[in-house]
């Protein structure tokens, strides 16, 4: 698991805190209870559609396709307050480490569900959330192909956590 520092001061000393398998919201479960299914060397939740066509499509890689695929936003899925000011969505900070509480442990969970697969897959997971909106997305962990930059305070307008499962071999993170 890497976390950016955005992240890090948001949570403070409380930490990351754990939220149980059975803490997860309704919305969260029901994409888990969906499972994991590996088309070829791309890997999607079992519900896809087939709406982005076979990868890498029109997209960068098969890392930034799945990653397009697999990507939801959290606050669509997890009961938080919304406002919009000015049609501009606002979530409160507090909302925000809901949201990322909740996308760690689904992150967690979806690891799970791919080392289940009858051929274990390596993957990582991006929670991403900031003041108008949070997301989840994940991708198979491949050599050289990465959705996010290496350094992940890069990014300063987002709280960034990554739960990644692979072997070493790959090379490390960022793969």
């Amino acid at each position: 698991m890497r976390i950016n520092d955005e992240a890090y001061r948001a949570l403070g000393s409380a930490g990351l805190s754990s939220v149980a398998p059975s803490e997860l919201a309704a919305g969260l479960r029901e994409l888990l209870a969906w499972g994991l299914d590996q088309r070829g060397d791309v890997l999607v939740f079992s519900g896809y559609s087939g709406w982005a066509g076979e990868p890498p499509g029109r997209y960068e890689d098969r890392t930034v396709w799945e990653c397009a695929v697999t990507k939801f936003h959290l606050e669509d899925r997890v009961p938080v307050h919304v406002d919009h000011v000015d049609a501009v969505p606002v979530i409160s900070e507090q909302d925000q480490l809901v949201l990322l509480g909740q996308g760690t442990r689904f992150a967690m969970e979806v690891v799970r569900l791919a080392r289940a697969l009858a051929d274990p897959v390596p993957i990582r997971c991006i929670v991403s959330v900031n003041s108008t909106n949070g997301t989840f997305r994940f991708h198979r962990a491949r050599t050289g192909e990465s959705l996010l930059m290496p350094d992940l305070d890069t990014y300063t307008d987002d709280k960034i956590v990554t739960v990644d499962s692979g072997p070493s071999s790959l090379g490390g993170t960022p793969w």
